[in-house]
C-alpha cells in the first residue's frame, strides 16, 4: 500500500507542477507570480519530478513551438510525423536538450519572458541529480515493497515526466473526442480527466491556448485550474485578466 501511495504522489505531484508551472505559467503565462514564489516552484518541481525533472525554459519554448507548428514537420512532437511513440520521445528529448542547452537558435517569439534559472537547472538536470533521485527511489522500494509485482512500478518513477508527455502528445492526438474542429489532430482524452489533472482536455486547450481553464463542457472538470483558483485567492499567484490572456 505504501508503494502505491508513493507512486501516486509522484504521479500527481509531478503532473501538477508540469501543468501548473511548466505549461500554464512558463509556456502560456496565464498568471503571474513573484520571483520568490517562482524560485520556490522551481524547487518543488524538482522535488516532485525527481529523476525526470524538466526545465521551465526548455519545456516552455518547446511547447510554444508545438502550438505554432502543430502536426507539421516542425512540430517537436507529433504522431503525424513520427513513426511511433518511441521515435517521438527521442525526437522530443533531442529538441528539448538542444533548446535547454541553447545549442540551437530559437525564434525570439518563443523565448519571450520564459522563466529561466540557469544555475538551478544545471544542477537539477545533471546526471548527479538524476542518479541521486533514482537511488532514493530504489532504496524506498527496497524498504517498503511487500510484493514482487510492486517492483514493476519502479521504472515509472524514473520516467514520470516523459510518460506524462507521451500520454498527451501521442495519445492525445490519436484517441478521444473533439469539441472543436481544428486544423490539427488534437483530442480530448477523457470526459472527466481523472488521470492528467486537466491536461487530457487537449482539443479544448488547442482551441483556447491562452485560457487557464482547459475544461469547456460542464463535466470537463480541470483539477489543476481549481487549484490555480485557490492559489490566486490566497495571493500566491495572480491570474491575468482575460483581455491580457487572449491572443
Amino acid at each position: 500500500m505504501i508503494i502505491i501511495i508513493f507512486v501516486l504522489v509522484l504521479w500527481y505531484g509531478g503532473l501538477f507542477f508540469q501543468s501548473f508551472f511548466l505549461h500554464r505559467y512558463a509556456a502560456h503565462q496565464v498568471f503571474t507570480m513573484s520571483k520568490t514564489v517562482e524560485r520556490i516552484t522551481f524547487v518543488l518541481t524538482w522535488i516532485f519530478q525527481g529523476s525526470s525533472y524538466l526545465s521551465a525554459y526548455g519545456y516552455g519554448i518547446m511547447h510554444r513551438m508545438h502550438h505554432a507548428y502543430t502536426d507539421t514537420d516542425k512540430d517537436p512532437h507529433s504522431p503525424s510525423h513520427d513513426a511511433n511513440l518511441f521515435a517521438m520521445m527521442w525526437k522530443t528529448k533531442t529538441i528539448y536538450q538542444d533548446i535547454n542547452k541553447q545549442r540551437i537558435e530559437v525564434d525570439q517569439r518563443f523565448t519571450k519572458d520564459v522563466p529561466q534559472w540557469k544555475g538551478f537547472d544545471k544542477f537539477a538536470s545533471s546526471r548527479l541529480s538524476r542518479v541521486l533521485w533514482i537511488s532514493l527511489y530504489i532504496l524506498f522500494f527496497a524498504y517498503f515493497t511487500t510484493a514482487l509485482w510492486q517492483w514493476a512500478l519502479l521504472p515509472i518513477t524514473f520516467l514520470m515526466a516523459p510518460i506524462h508527455g507521451v500520454i498527451i502528445n501521442w495519445f492525445g492526438h490519436i484517441y478521444g473526442y473533439a469539441n472543436f474542429k481544428m486544423k490539427n489532430t488534437s483530442k480530448n482524452l477523457f470526459r472527466f480527466d481523472f488521470l492528467m489533472m486537466g491536461e487530457g482536455y487537449h482539443n479544448n486547450h488547442h482551441k483556447h491556448s491562452s485560457s487557464p481553464n482547459f475544461g469547456y463542457k460542464w463535466y470537463e472538470i480541470d483539477i489543476t485550474y481549481l487549484i490555480i483558483k485557490v492559489l490566486d485567492a490566497l495571493g500566491f499567484i495572480r491570474l491575468k485578466p482575460i483581455s491580457l490572456r487572449d491572443k
